[in-house]
C-alpha cells in the first residue's frame, strides 16, 4: 500500500502532513511512504530523517499510483486533477471555503475525500482530533504575538526605579484556542477576562485563572457539537455596545469568536477601538472567516486608531515543527482505523463507512457526495 505525502503549497504554509516519526511507524506496519522531496523542510524536517525512517523521497510526481495521500490542507486545483482515481485523500478540508470546489472533483475521479474537520468529537476520536490540537498551539503563538506587539510590560515589574502594573487583557471567545491564550498570557504575567457566547464555559474560564466578562446579554449563544450560534439581532447589538464600554479597560485584546459556516461575529466595532488606550493591541484569529473586528487586513499587522491589529491566518504555521508532531500523531491514530496489516510485510487500505468516525469524516466515496455545505453557508 502506498501512502503520498506532498508538498504543501498554499501560501504561508509551512507545516508538513506526516513527520519522519510518524512515517517510521507506518513503514513499521508494512505500509510504503512517498514524501515528496522537500515537504518537510519548512517544518524543519530535511529529507534525510524520512529516508532513515524507511520512508523514499520522490523528486516528481509523488501522488502517481498513490492509496492514500496525507495532506494539511486542501490541494489547489491542478493538484487536484492529478489524484489517482480511487485514492483516499485525507486533508483539513475548509468545505465552506477554500475546499468548496473539491467536492465535485473527487466524486469524479472516484477519490475518497477525508475531511478532518468533521471527525466527531467523541471520547474515541479525542486523539485524532486535529481542530483541538491545533487550536491549542494557534492560542499559545497568538498569545505570543499579542506580548510582542503590545509596546509595555506585560507582568507587573517592581524594581527600585518604580514599578508597573500587569496589562489587562481580554479574551473573547473561549474555545480551545481562547482557553490557550489564557493560560498562556497568565503564564506571562497578565491579568486576563474573558467572554463567551456559551454559558457553559464559565467553569473553564476559571479553571485556567481568569475572570469571567459578564456582559449581561441574557442569551445563550450554544450550539450544536458544543459550537457556537449565531445570536439574535437583538443580542449581538446589546453585545456591541457591552463590549465597546468593557475594552477601553483593555491592554491586550485577543479575539478567537467562529460559527461553522458563517462569516465570523463582530466583536469589537470600529467605536470600540477607537476607544481603546494608545498601544493596545488586537490580535483577531477569527480574520480568515472576515474577522471579529472589521478593521482587521487578513494576514497584515496594520495600526487604526492608535490600537495594533494583527490579522495573521494561519498561526499553527508560524510553530510549523511542533504543529505538524501534533498533526500527524492526530493522523496516525485515524489510520489505526484505514491501514490493516497483512500477513507478512505489506498493509491493506480499509474504508468502513460502518464506523462511526469514518462515517462522518468521509464526505466523498465511491464516487457519491455523503455531505457537503448547506446551500448559503460561507466560510
Amino acid at each position: 500500500m502506498r501512502i503520498a505525502v506532498p508538498m504543501e503549497r498554499r501560501a504561508g504554509e509551512a507545516r508538513v502532513a506526516l513527520t519522519p516519526a510518524a512515517a517510521k511507524k507506518l513503514t513499521g506496519a508494512g505500509a510504503q511512504v512517498f514524501v515528496e522531496q522537500g515537504a518537510g523542510r519548512a517544518a524543519d524536517f530535511p529529507d534525510a530523517e524520512y529516508e532513515a525512517a524507511g520512508a523514499r523521497i520522490v523528486a516528481d510526481d509523488v501522488l502517481a499510483n498513490a492509496e492514500i495521500i496525507l495532506k494539511v490542507r486542501c490541494p489547489l486545483p491542478d493538484e487536484a486533477a492529478r489524484l489517482p482515481i480511487g485514492s483516499l485523500l485525507v486533508c483539513l478540508l475548509d468545505p465552506f471555503g477554500e475546499g468548496r470546489d473539491l467536492f465535485d472533483v473527487t466524486a469524479a475521479r472516484r477519490v475518497s475525500l477525508l475531511a478532518l474537520e468533521r471527525i466527531p468529537r467523541i471520547t474515541r476520536a479525542q486523539t485524532m482530533d486535529v481542530l483541538s490540537s491545533q487550536a491549542n498551539i494557534a492560542g499559545y503563538r497568538a498569545a505570543l504575538e499579542a506580548a510582542a506587539r503590545f509596546r509595555k510590560m506585560v507582568p507587573m515589574m517592581m524594581t527600585a526605579a518604580g514599578s508597573v502594573p500587569p496589562a489587562r487583557a481580554f479574551v473573547l471567545g473561549v474555545g480551545v484556542a481562547g482557553l490557550q491564550v489564557i493560560a498562556t498570557l497568565r503564564r506571562m504575567g497578565a491579568v486576563v477576562e474573558a467572554f463567551d457566547v456559551r454559558p457553559e464555559v464559565r467553569e473553564q474560564i476559571l479553571s485556567v485563572g481568569a475572570k469571567v466578562l459578564d456582559l449581561g446579554i441574557e442569551e445563550s449563544g450554544a450550539g450544536e457539537g458544543g459550537y457556537a450560534r449565531e445570536l439574535s439581532a437583538e443580542g449581538k447589538a446589546r453585545q456591541k455596545a457591552a463590549l465597546t464600554r468593557e475594552l477601553a479597560r483593555a491592554d491586550i485584546v485577543v479575539t478567537t469568536a467562529l460559527i461553522p459556516g458563517r462569516p465570523a461575529p463582530e466583536l469589537v466595532t470600529e467605536e470600540a477601538v477607537r476607544s481603546m488606550k494608545p498601544g493596545s493591541v488586537v490580535v483577531d484569529m477569527a480574520a480568515a472567516a472576515g474577522g471579529n473586528c472589521p478593521l482587521t487586513e487578513p494576514d497584515q499587522v496594520v495600526e487604526r486608531h492608535g490600537v495594533t491589529l494583527v490579522g495573521f491566518t494561519n498561526y499553527p504555521a508560524l510553530v510549523a515543527h511542533h504543529a505538524s508532531q501534533f498533526f500527524a500523531r492526530n493522523l496516525l491514530a485515524l489510520l489505526e482505523l484505514i491501514v490493516t496489516p497483512e500477513e507478512g510485510s505489506g498493509a491493506k487500505r480499509t474504508l468502513n463507512v460502518g464506523d462511526e468516525v469514518l462515517d462522518a469524516a468521509l464526505v466523498v466515496h465511491d464516487g457519491a457526495i455523503r455531505w457537503s455545505p448547506p446551500k448559503g453557508a460561507a466560510g
